[in-house]
């Protein structure tokens, strides 16, 4: 006893072997496998969006970090992080300049006007997105790309689709229907139904299709047209059990949000109307919502610190996720969830943060009368 030191610090005193460097490579990782399988479904343009993504962001941190003076992080692989999820979630075939002035924009407005990593109330790769929507909403909402000649687009079979779409006798309408990712055909199929442009028997032969086996089979293997990380949510969920096993991530995200979408898709309904009527699967596997639940909604300076916090945040986002593909204009809604609730971050951890231990609370003027 005589030997040993009493060893005095400020807190934290609990640490990890973990670094913010180990935490971004490790989340890299696992996004790899399904960035390959981006590259392996739609070829070259991929891999020319998530290089120049990742280079052009890189790049802007280095040089704005340089022109504050602060010390250089680039190395701690945060900003080549944000370029691949930027470029995740765009389409593969946009012009070479748009991935890169959203990898600028992610960078130079959604993290270092705040100060950097750690001071960004915003996911930084989403503020890119919803900014590239904004500016160039054509691009990144059409012309989509088929990953094979087998499957069009909407992961139906090409020859089927266009067969039935050709009894509607209107050209505008099949190319559009026939030219629409899973979420695009189920969204421009409940406008036709609502606005009569499409007739009701027309339109369940439409969904009676999107929700087969073989469509759900492609949603799961990644073999549909949309943004590169809508491609194999296999590879993407698998990633993020590698993160949940490493601890990086904590199931109460992803899971909470994931299950959400599922439960209102299925009580809110299908393009009909009714209620308990809606395809909870489509809903989990069809767009981004894996790599939403798994790698941006989880993103630590943006979601809450707790637990129950976390549960809600995850609950609050699948809500707005599911209100957005029924009603809103836009046929999906991962990315406007996650950063309408990392607005809702400060409140949430204002009301579920835990009680100090030993606090005692103080008596009011009233009481002490």
């Amino acid at each position: 006893m005589e030997n040993q030191k009493l060893i005095v610090s400020t807190s934290p005193h609990f640490r990890s072997k973990e670094s913010i460097r180990s935490i971004m490579y490790w989340v890299i990782i696992a996004l790899l496998p399904s960035a390959v399988a981006g590259i392996y479904y739609y070829g070259f343009p991929a891999f020319k969006v998530i290089m120049l993504s990742v280079i052009s962001a890189v790049f802007t941190e280095f040089l704005i970090q340089k022109l504050r003076k602060v010390k250089v992080t680039v190395s701690d692989g945060s900003a080549a992080l944000t370029g691949l999820l930027l470029a995740m979630t765009i389409p593969p075939n946009l012009p070479f300049y748009v991935p890169i002035v959203g990898s600028v924009f992610a960078i130079a407005i959604g993290k270092q006007v705040f100060g950097g990593l750690g001071y960004n109330p915003f996911n930084p790769a989403l503020i890119g997105r919803a900014f590239l929507l904004a500016a160039w909403p054509v691009p990144l909402t059409t012309g989509w790309l088929a990953p094979s000649s087998s499957t069009g687009v909407s992961g139906i079979n090409q020859g089927e689709l266009v067969n039935t779409l050709q009894q509607t006798n209107n050209e505008v309408l099949i190319d559009a229907l026939s030219s629409a990712t899973p979420l695009n055909l189920l969204k421009q199929t409940f406008t036709g139904i609502q606005t009569g442009e499409i007739t009701r028997e027309f339109g369940d032969r439409i969904l009676e299709m999107l929700y087969s086996g073989g469509v759900l089979k492609n949603l799961i293997t990644g073999n549909i047209g949309g943004s590169i990380g809508e491609t194999c949510a296999i590879l993407l969920i698998a990633g993020g059990l590698f993160l949940l096993v490493k601890k990086i991530i904590t199931w109460h995200i992803p899971v909470s949000y994931i299950l959400t979408v599922g439960v209102f898709a299925w009580i809110l309904g299908g393009p009909k109307g009714e209620f308990f009527t809606g395809n909870p699967i489509f809903h989990i596997f069809a767009g981004g919502l894996m790599l939403g639940a798994f790698y941006m909604a989880t993103d630590y300076v943006t979601s809450p610190m707790t637990g129950k916090g976390k549960i809600i945040f995850g609950i609050g986002a699948g809500i707005i996720v599911v209100l957005i593909r029924k009603w809103g204009g836009y046929p999906e809604g991962v990315c406007y969830s996650i950063l309408l609730m990392n607005t809702a971050t400060p409140l949430i951890d204002r009301f579920t943060k835990p009680k100090v231990f030993g606090f005692k609370k103080p008596e009011k003027a009233e009481e002490k009368k």
